[in-house]
């Protein structure tokens, strides 16, 4: 059995400020071994399980976070950008099931350090007419593939948000929100106890596996923090824009809905 586990830093325990998921600074550094920490405890108990095999694709950012030196060496890491999956790239290598670690509530939600894949850039994004974080947008890529999420951590927003998409998963709280950047949450050590149990258990019975999936053509609706984010993004012939912040188009599959999000991602950096 090969599981793939997408791990993101601002669901970890014990981080709550940007200042933790940017590079450049000694808090990032104490964060980024936390975020290793959970994955390591994903890995375990992916294999007490009954995993044969596990990759874990580093899903932050500069996709550069995770040690790994310091990353169980039974597992496969994936580190580094760009590549055509983003944050669940290890799909294409023909995976059961998929874990994601650390995720975050999407933006516009009350959650800790909330937002979708980039939070200069993007306001709010919808798939199918339906409002869409990274655990969605990530999840309906994984689905495409034939690969369901049964396995994820972070706070109780993403929890309460998440739990309708992947019904069948395993969830482990590892903090309450109070604010965007606020709240309460529980030593690192007793999260990784707690997302070592639940990937343990999430594997044990793949009969109640749930994969998720978008119907394709799927029309992709995203607003933009700026006007001139939209004038930028819509600079692309394919791309409608609807009013001064908002754009859309229609993507043939989720897999090319998630390369054209990103490739807008990318092309904000212009405005910055």
């Amino acid at each position: 059995m090969r599981i793939l586990i997408s791990t993101d830093i601002e669901g970890v325990a014990g981080v709550f400020h940007a200042e933790q998921t940017r590079a450049g600074n000694g808090e990032y550094e104490l964060a980024r071994r936390w975020m290793t920490r959970e994955a390591n405890a994903a890995v375990e108990g992916a294999f007490a399980g009954g995993a044969t095999e596990v990759m874990v694709n580093d899903s932050h950012g500069s996709f550069r976070n995770l040690l790994p030196d310091e990353l169980d060496p039974r597992a496969r890491l994936v580190m580094g950008k760009p590549r055509y999956l983003s944050m669940a790239a290890g799909v294409e290598a023909g995976c059961d099931a998929m874990f994601m670690i650390g995720f975050h509530g999407k933006a516009q939600s009350a959650g800790i350090l909330a937002h979708t894949i980039n939070s200069f850039a993007f306001a709010r994004v919808w798939l199918g007419g339906v409002e869409a974080g990274e655990a969605m947008i990530y999840g309906a890529l994984a689905g495409e593939r034939g690969v369901p999420v049964v396995m994820a951590s972070g706070d109780d927003v993403f929890v309460e948000e998440t739990q309708p998409i992947f019904p069948s998963a395993h969830f482990v709280q590892t903090k309450s929100a109070w604010g965007q950047g606020s709240g309460m949450t529980l030593n690192p050590a007793q999260s990784c106890d707690l997302i070592r149990e639940a990937a343990k258990v999430s594997l044990a019975d793949s009969r109640k596996w749930h994969t998720f999936k978008v119907e394709t053509p799927v029309e992709v609706r995203l607003q933009t923090q700026t006007t001139a984010l939209a004038d930028l993004f819509c600079q692309w012939p394919t791309l409608e824009r609807v009013d001064g912040v908002t754009l859309q188009f229609e993507a043939p599959t989720v897999e090319a809905a998630v390369r054209m999000l990103n490739c807008l991602s990318a092309m904000s950096s212009m405005l910055r």
